[in-house]
C-alpha cells in the first residue's frame, strides 16, 4: 500500500524543495538549509519539480529561473495550477522586469545570485512567517453592499462572489482595513506585511495593491476602497466615517 504524504502541519521539520539544474547549487543550498534544521529535497528540472510538489507537499520551493527546457517562469506557472506552496525564485539578473514577471505568476520572493546563505535563510524564514501568521481582524466587516471581508474565516465576498486571496494578500488587506481612513506609508506596509528587511522593495507593494484592486474593486481603474496617496503610500477608505458614500456620489455625478 502506498503511504500518503505527511501533511505540513503534522511535520516536525519544515520541508524545502530546491529546483536547479546545477548540482553544485543544489548541494550548496542543501548543506546550508540542513544546518538550519530544514528537511531538504532536490529536483533538477521543471517536470521533476512539479511531480515532487504533488508528492512531497513541501512547505516552500526554491526555484531557479534560468533552467533548460522548462525555465523557472514556466515551472512556476505549472506549480500554481496545482499548489499554493510559497516559492522563492533564484536569478542571476537583478532585472526588475524579471522580478515583476515572477511575482505576477505567483512567486513570493526573489533572491539574486550570487547570494549569501544568511540572505537566503532570512528570506525563507520571512516567507514562512507570512504564511504561518494569519491575519485576524475580529470577524466579518461589511464595507458596503458590494464588499464584505471576514478575516477569521478568510472569506471575501465582492459583488456576490467569493474571492480567493493568497496569504500575503490577506495580510496586506488586514493592515489596510484595520487602519481604514489612515494613510500608511510604503515603508510601514512593507515592514508589517513582508518584514523589516523588505522596506525598500516598493515593487512588491505596487504589485500586491494591484492584485487586491483587481479582486475586490468594482472598477480597478477607479478604485473606491484602496486609495493611493501619491508619494506617501496607501489607505483604505474610511467606510465608517461617510467617505465611501461621498466617493460613490461623486462617481455617480461624474458619470451622469
Amino acid at each position: 500500500m502506498v503511504q500518503a504524504p505527511v501533511r505540513p502541519e503534522a511535520r516536525e521539520r519544515r520541508r524545502i524543495l530546491i529546483v536547479d539544474d546545477e548540482a553544485r547549487v543544489r548541494q550548496f543550498v542543501r548543506m546550508n538549509l540542513e544546518l538550519e534544521g530544514f528537511e531538504v529535497f532536490e529536483a533538477s528540472n521543471g517536470l521533476e519539480a512539479l511531480e515532487k510538489v504533488k508528492e512531497l507537499l513541501p512547505d516552500l520551493v526554491i526555484l531557479d529561473v534560468m533552467m533548460p527546457e522548462l525555465d523557472g517562469f514556466e515551472t512556476l506557472a505549472m506549480i500554481r495550477e496545482v499548489s499554493s506552496v510559497p516559492v522563492i525564485m533564484l536569478t542571476v539578473r537583478a532585472d526588475e522586469a524579471d522580478k515583476v514577471r515572477g511575482l505576477e505568476l505567483g512567486a513570493d520572493d526573489y533572491v539574486t545570485k550570487p547570494f549569501s546563505p544568511r540572505e537566503l535563510i532570512s528570506r525563507i524564514k520571512a516567507v514562512l512567517r507570512r504564511v504561518d501568521t494569519p491575519a485576524t481582524a475580529g470577524g466579518a466587516v461589511q464595507i458596503d453592499d458590494y464588499l464584505t471581508i471576514d478575516f477569521n474565516r478568510r472569506v471575501v465576498i465582492a459583488g456576490g462572489k467569493e474571492i480567493k486571496l493568497r496569504p500575503t494578500e490577506w495580510r496586506l488587506l488586514y493592515h489596510l482595513v484595520n487602519n481604514a481612513g489612515r494613510t500608511l506609508s510604503h515603508e510601514s506596509l512593507l515592514a508589517k506585511v513582508w518584514g523589516y528587511e523588505y522596506r525598500d522593495e516598493t515593487h512588491y507593494l505596487r504589485l500586491y495593491i494591484n492584485y487586491l484592486r483587481q479582486k475586490i474593486e468594482p472598477d480597478p481603474s477607479r478604485p473606491r476602497y484602496i486609495l493611493t496617496e501619491r508619494g506617501v503610500g496607501y489607505r483604505f477608505v474610511d467606510f465608517r466615517g461617510g467617505e465611501l458614500e461621498r466617493l460613490k456620489r461623486q462617481a455617480a455625478d461624474a458619470s451622469s
